[in-house]
């Protein structure tokens, strides 16, 4: 069976590594190309931790650097939760730079997908990089399969009381994705909540390898308050429907991004009653196995040497 054809467009902080362990070393996934931009911590460092985890991991993927800051928003990133660097706790080998391009995300992102039949995009930060692609290559929008995004929420926000981190960072940016056409699927934070990762299973996957004990060092630096009661992994859960989409209950809606609202900017309105009605544009999850998750996520990272 051929392997799925994917772009990762990520700003590496603790989740993110995790997901990305995921997927470059899934036998189900082809990793064509992996770009940055600007989320968890600034710019330089979340490609440097790209370049880190794959020299880490000696995977020769390309990274290709992209947006810096939010088109309009001024950029506040997330150091609070994923320290500084975004992945202190560990020490990684120098990264290997020769992994780095020379073209922006968003020029090597078209010309990846223009030499593909159809070709799957995941977006696990803010959506600078894919909003940007959309306006200034639409035609590559035929040839995207999907885009998987993590970001949004059902109910309530973590960066502002409506609003999810992701999509708030940059909330024109996700706006204009959702004007886009292309189909869309939206792992939200209700049911990242959900699936939470208990703190036994972290100390098991602590002892896969040099992987294993990779994560468990930067979830123990930073999460070791939270062992108790389970890590949310947010990131996972888009590569977790990539890969074994019947892990969860989901819905087709019509969604949009509130900007205009003085105490909803960046909210993700997801019409799931249908009140708006407009024709449905995007795939949520409304709900997962939460064992089967456990469960998948454990063996997934049991791989990954």
């Amino acid at each position: 069976m051929a392997k799925e054809k994917i772009i990762i467009d990520t700003d590496p902080g603790i989740d993110d590594a995790v997901a990305l362990a995921i997927a470059v070393f899934s036998d189900k996934l082809d990793v064509k190309l992996i770009t940055t931009v600007a989320g968890n911590v600034a710019l330089e460092k979340v490609t440097s931790n790209a370049l880190k985890l794959l020299t880490f991991w000696n995977k020769k993927i390309p990274v290709a650097q992209g947006a810096d800051r939010p088109f309009i928003e001024k950029f506040v990133d997330a150091s609070h939760v994923h320290g500084q660097s975004g992945l202190a706790g560990f020490d990684f080998p120098e990264p290997d730079m020769s992994l780095l391009c020379s073209e922006h995300a968003v020029n090597k992102m078209r010309d990846v997908i223009m030499a593909e039949e159809k070709i799957t995009l995941a977006a696990i930060g803010p959506l600078t990089n894919i909003a940007l692609l959309f306006a200034m290559y639409p035609d590559v929008k035929p040839r995207i399969s999907r885009l998987v995004m993590m970001g949004g929420s059902l109910t309530r926000g973590n960066r502002g009381v409506m609003s999810e981190f992701n999509f708030a960072t940059d909330p024109h940016a996700a706006k204009m994705v959702f004007d886009s056409g292309v189909p869309l699927v939206m792992a939200d934070l209700d049911v990242g909540r959900k699936a939470g990762i208990p703190g036994p299973d972290i100390e098991k996957i602590g002892t896969f390898g040099k992987t294993g004990a990779m994560l468990y060092a930067l979830l123990k630096k930073y999460r070791s308050g939270t062992f108790e009661s389970g890590l949310r992994m947010y990131d996972s859960c888009a590569l977790a429907y990539i890969l074994k989409p019947e892990l969860f209950t989901s819905t087709r809606v019509f969604a949009d991004i509130e900007l205009s609202g003085t105490l909803t900017s960046g909210c993700s309105v997801v019409d799931l009653d249908g009140f708006l009605q407009k024709k449905a544009n995007t795939t949520v999850f409304t709900d997962v196995d939460v064992p089967a998750f456990r469960s998948w996520f454990t063996e997934a990272l049991s791989h990954c040497d």
